[in-house]
């Protein structure tokens, strides 16, 4: 029997105030928002189309035209909407209330009689469903679910969760294993997910039940996907998936034999995410045990240090354990979102402290640099390692980008940017029955209706600059009992906490130190944790990473940029028997704590022009700056460098 799961907290209770994190945060408001709102509309000037809007309008037949765009272009307004709804939920805007209410009404229009809501199938008249394989109807139709769940609990507003339950009912009808339904799946998972959102918010159960025989019939044999037409006739829509095997879509198997992470990584931890939400909803303990054998296979052998996952471009996949180049790799933005909500289901289902060390990784890291600071500009591909004249010159490392873009023609990630930066609320806290959970170390102000009553909680943090974490506790009754759980991130070596200045006992358990008393008004908390500088290093069957280290501060990864330490990054050895020295930059990048480090470089003067020879290079001595990781390429194109080499 699964204990019971930790829930979130409205994200009208809580209130960020933090000198980091809210520069992205209130990018999400202010430019964000209204910025991709014009994208998807098609009027800003050198920016790849969307077409998004425009498709609805040809639906509905405002307008006469073809669909443009991919098939999944839809999502690009669901996904926005998603995150207007977090946004909204955290702070009334009527302005951005309204034009989503207006979105929606467009999106009712467009929805056919009997339910069915897809722009593609409904313009092309295209048979629907015949290509589950690619066709991404289901995935389009998870986004628009999850997009009208949050907007429901964000305003009330009932007209989007009906279109979708109108959606949902619809392939309830047409999905399943009874005679006369197609006993299909989706080739890009994500309506699972969804669906068991739908069936929380709702109620109804046959929401659920959608959901589990999508994910339980997925690679049984005889395999779907074989049958379909593209497969028999190799008539695809993107034609690269003539290249693909069946571990690209996580079907090679049925579920419950799958161990190890496969394929498209995208598609592969938003299925893992529906199989951990459908573990607890089934109390299936086998079925959360693989989804744990699974995670473990992804953070402990196809993990990017910087929370990025994805090795191959070709495929945007998996590849095989410990392959991990850092200047050819994928590692989507979106892959990383969906690393940090498989990491946080599995954390709310286990309360295990691992999951939220993942979590964090990923949101500090990958998922920061692919957002510029401007909030109008994004990384789709976050590579580890970029020398802009190689890349801009080899044609097998065009997905790379030596500058963020404004926007793209599949632009699935710069609105998951911006719904995860809007919901960050719902990773940084969690509750159950009496018991607070503090997971992430983000100044902010909460407040928390736990069985004992209603405690306010006002978190200042400097977390990245020294570690130092301060609590202040109000609860609604004097004398109230409850408790509060503190995560204690892996990386830290030493942590002192006190309660009103006094050393305190607590109970530790999977990386969590809980602290149940009867607290007062004033209670005060300080957490320190030691965030100093440490150089690491990577296993030794990472063949790319092999005599090399990389600087972390924190869950923050640093990086050397040509900007700093000028060009040939990859000359530079690293002394580490020397600590880095902390140099706080008030005016660098809004404020920056950088590292410098002790090292030598390669001088390029006096060496010759010979592409062989049997001279050593001359070294000299130099000091080298690193910036985080994820504020690289915020001050122009140059190299950027995660992995040093070791002196």
């Amino acid at each position: 029997m699964l204990n019971k799961r930790l829930k979130n907290i409205d994200l009208k209770k809580i209130k960020f105030h933090d000198s980091f994190w809210n520069r992205y945060i209130d990018l999400v408001d202010d430019v964000i928002l209204p910025f991709q709102w014009e994208l998807i509309n098609d009027n800003v000037e050198n920016a790849e189309k969307s077409y998004c809007i425009q498709n609805f309008h040809v639906a509905c037949g405002d307008i006469e035209g073809e669909h443009q765009g991919v098939v999944f272009q839809d999502t690009d307004l669901a996904k926005w909407l998603e995150a207007v709804a977090y946004s909204i939920a955290k702070k009334s805007n009527p302005k951005l209330e309204s034009i989503a209410d207006k979105a929606i009404d467009l999106i009712a229009r467009a929805q056919c009689e009997d339910g069915y809501l897809n722009t593609y199938y409904t313009i092309t008249r295209k048979p629907r469903w015949s290509n589950l394989y690619e066709g991404h109807e289901l995935y389009t139709a998870g986004h628009m679910i999850e997009a009208a769940v949050a907007y429901y609990e964000a305003t009330g507003k009932k007209k989007f969760l009906g279109v979708v339950c109108r959606f949902a009912d619809y392939m309830c009808e047409v999905f399943g294993e009874e005679e006369g339904k197609i006993c299909g799946y989706p080739g890009h998972p994500e309506v699972e997910l969804a669906l068991v959102k739908l069936y929380n918010v709702t109620g109804i159960r046959r929401y659920l039940e959608l959901a589990n025989y999508f994910v339980r019939t997925r690679g049984k044999e005889p395999n779907y996907f074989l049958s379909e037409d593209s497969f028999k006739n190799q008539n695809f829509i993107f034609p690269e998936f003539k290249y693909f095997d069946l571990k690209y879509s996580q079907s090679h198997q049925p579920i419950h034999k799958q161990v190890t992470a496969e394929g498209h990584a995208v598609r592969a931890v938003y299925l893992y995410s529906a199989m951990a939400d459908l573990a607890f909803e089934y109390q299936d303990e086998e079925l959360l045990k693989q989804c744990d054998i699974i995670w473990n296979n992804i953070v402990e052998k196809k993990m990017y240090i910087t929370g990025s996952i994805g090795s191959a471009a070709f495929g945007e996949r998996f590849t095989t354990d410990y392959d991990l180049p850092n200047n050819t790799n994928y590692s989507e933005s979106c892959a990383t979102v969906g690393l940090a909500m498989f990491s946080n289901r599995m954390f709310q289902i286990t309360k295990d402290g691992k999951y939220m060390d993942i979590v964090e990784k990923a949101l500090y890291n990958t998922l920061l640099a692919g957002i510029a600071m401007d909030g109008k500009h994004f990384f789709y591909v976050n590579p580890l390692e970029v020398v802009p004249k190689i890349v801009e010159n080899n044609p097998t490392m065009r997905h790379v980008k030596t500058n963020r873009q404004l926007w793209f023609g599949v632009a699935c990630c710069p609105p998951n940017i911006a719904r995860t930066l809007a919901s960050l609320g719902n990773y940084t806290y969690a509750m159950e029955g009496n018991s607070l959970y503090i997971n992430l170390f983000i100044s902010s102000k909460l407040e928390a209706n736990l069985d004992s009553g209603k405690v306010i909680l006002d978190l200042n943090s400097n977390y990245l600059k020294d570690g130092e974490i301060t609590l202040l506790v109000n609860p609604e009754n004097e004398n109230q009992e409850f408790t509060i759980a503190l995560r204690k991130p892996s990386f830290t070596k030493n942590a002192t906490i006190k309660v009103n200045g006094i050393v305190n006992k607590y109970h530790f358990d999977k990386g969590y130190m809980y602290f149940n008393r009867k607290w007062k008004t004033g209670d005060t908390i300080t957490l320190n944790l030691d965030v100093s500088f440490r150089y690491v290093r990577s296993n030794p069957r990472v063949r790319d990473n092999i005599g090399k280290v990389s600087l972390m501060k924190g869950p923050l990864v640093y990086c050397l940029e040509e900007i700093d330490n000028g060009p040939y990054l990859s000359s530079i050895k690293i002394d580490t028997s020397i600590i880095p020295k902390e140099k706080y930059n008030q005016t660098l990048l809004g404020g920056t704590m950088c590292g410098l480090l002790q090292g030598m470089r390669i001088d390029y003067s006096k060496t010759g022009d010979k592409l062989y020879d049997e001279k050593k290079p001359i070294y000299v001595e130099d000091t080298f700056l690193a910036v985080p990781y994820c504020c690289w390429n915020n001050r122009g194109k140059g190299e950027m460098l995660v992995w040093m080499r070791e002196k």
